[in-house]
């Protein structure tokens, strides 16, 4: 079985930064793509990025792309989403998500709130 343990949510003001960090448990966490995924009150979860198990390709939502970046760290089994210039529509409960070939599974999330 599989944890991931996110990290690193807060309060922020629009236009303000936070790092968040999802922690793996495992032997073979470079082995496989890791995500991001956000769930807004009301709206239904949605992909924010993804990278790869080497970390040399990622992947971003359009709503995202140039203000937030994926990156991890396979020695630390841990995987990172960099956000910054936040907005108030970035409001959400962060999940991290680890895709294997018949599974995947999800962290407990932790909650970005951008005050506008």
């Amino acid at each position: 079985q599989v944890q991931l343990v996110e990290s690193g949510g807060g309060l922020v003001q629009a236009g303000g930064s936070l790092r968040l960090s999802c922690a793996a448990s495992g032997r073979t966490f470079s082995a496989y793509r890791m995500g991001w995924f956000r769930q807004a009150p009301g709206k239904e979860r949605e992909f924010v990025a993804r990278i790869s198990g080497g970390g040399a390709y990622t992947y971003y939502a359009d709503s995202v792309k140039g203000r937030f970046t994926i990156s991890r760290d396979n020695a630390a089994n841990t995987v990172y989403l960099q956000m910054n210039n936040l907005k108030a529509e970035d409001t959400a409960v962060y999940y991290c998500n680890q895709e294997r070939a018949t599974s995947q599974y999800w962290g407990q999330g932790t909650q970005v709130t951008v005050s506008s």
